[in-house]
């Protein structure tokens, strides 16, 4: 498999807006990817978003939308036009229980809003199946199922742990984005995450983009830990 340089994204897994922006502050220059999830979200809205573009940092929003075709069309349009100084969102997800239709409608909300708003079409990314559940015979293939619909969609990639991130470029080739949650380094408490690897797994598995939330959220020292899991992506 050729070697893939995956790219790390910190999830702000806190509760209130100041402790985000402490925590983008603490981390400065060296992390340029952040994702907003449904906690944040769901605590401060899109002002979050608004802040990191503001600052210049591109934005993971992680909210998984699934509802009908149309629900979730207009939701995706209302992300993308979510944009700070000709920039907007850098990647949003779906859920892949949504079915195809969705999907599809959501790819061409993406578009048409990038389109009339000026700006670059975030990635649309499929959630196959989440982290937390445990490791069966059955979930590579459910995984590849997964993925193999997001291509069809149109989406550009899906969000796999690293376990089965060599099965979908296997069979699916190099194409799609693989975004990788559930990553631990090596010492780190799996908590309650199933399928988790280190970072430096996950980079040779085929991963694209790495997400680590708690490892660094949680640590003394948040820039540290970034510097020590940035290290072991180098190596």
């Amino acid at each position: 498999m050729t070697k893939r340089k995956a790219q790390l994204i910190v999830a702000l897994d806190v509760d209130t807006l100041d402790e985000a922006k402490g925590l983008i502050d603490t981390l400065g220059d060296a992390v340029e990817i952040f994702k907003v999830g449904s906690q944040l979200f769901t605590a401060c809205g899109p002002v979050i978003v608004r802040h990191l573009l503001k600052v210049g940092k591109k934005v993971f929003l992680d909210l998984k939308f699934h509802d009908i075709p149309n629900t979730v069309a207009n939701a995706v349009t209302a992300a993308v036009g979510l944009n700070e100084n000709g920039r907007s969102i850098f990647m949003c997800t779906l859920h892949m229980a949504g079915g195809r239709e969705m999907l599809e409608r959501a790819v061409e909300a993406a578009t048409e809003t990038s389109k009339r708003s000026g700006v670059k079409r975030p990635f649309l990314l499929g959630i196959t199946v989440l982290t937390s559940e445990a490791q069966t015979d059955s979930i590579g293939s459910l995984v590849l199922e997964k993925a193999m619909l997001a291509k069809e969609a149109g989406l550009d990639g899906v969000v796999a742990s690293s376990h089965e991130a060599a099965l979908i470029r296997e069979h699916l080739g190099g194409d799609l984005i693989i975004v990788t949650p559930g990553i631990r380094p090596a010492g780190v408490q799996a908590g309650d995450q199933k399928r988790v690897t280190t970072p430096a797994e996950a980079q040779a598995q085929g991963s694209d983009f790495l997400v680590v939330g708690r490892p660094i959220v949680k640590a003394k020292d948040p820039a540290q830990a970034v510097k020590q899991i940035l290290e072991e992506m180098a190596r």
